[in-house]
C-alpha cells in the first residue's frame, strides 16, 4: 500500500477530486493549509497599505492505495492539478505497513 499526500492549489480540488473517481479511488482526505515554496507569497494592497503575504492557501490531499494503483493515481492527480504556473504544488508517495478499518475489524487491503 502507499499513501499519496499532494499539496495543490485550492481552486483545483473538484477536478483532482473526479479524476481520482474516474480511476476508482473512492476515499480522500482534504486538509486546508497554508504553505509557500519557490512562489515566496505575493504581495497584495488592502486599504491603501502594502503587506506582504508569505504563506498561501493550499489544500492538502491524502489518500493510501493498493500498489497497483498507486502510479495511476499520482499521474490522476498530477494532470488534474497541473495549471503550469508556479505554485501547482507537490506529490508525496510514501509506504504504508499497515491499514486498519476501526468499525469492521478489516486489516490492510481490505480495509482501504
Amino acid at each position: 500500500m502507499k499513501k499519496i499526500e499532494a499539496i495543490i492549489k485550492p481552486f483545483k480540488l473538484d477536478e483532482v477530486k473526479e479524476a481520482l473517481h474516474e480511476i476508482g479511488v473512492s476515499g480522500i482526505t482534504v486538509t486546508e493549509a497554508k504553505g509557500f515554496g519557490r512562489q515566496k507569497g505575493h504581495t497584495e494592497l488592502y486599504r491603501g497599505a502594502e503587506y506582504v503575504v508569505d504563506f498561501l492557501p493550499k489544500v492538502k490531499l491524502e489518500v493510501v492505495v493498493s500498489d497497483g494503483i498507486a502510479e495511476r493515481t499520482v499521474e490522476a492527480i498530477a494532470a488534474a492539478a497541473q495549471t503550469g504556473r508556479i505554485g501547482d504544488g507537490k506529490i508525496f508517495v510514501s509506504p504504508i505497513e499497515g491499514a486498519l478499518r476501526i468499525r469492521t475489524g478489516e486489516k490492510d487491503e481490505d480495509a482501504i
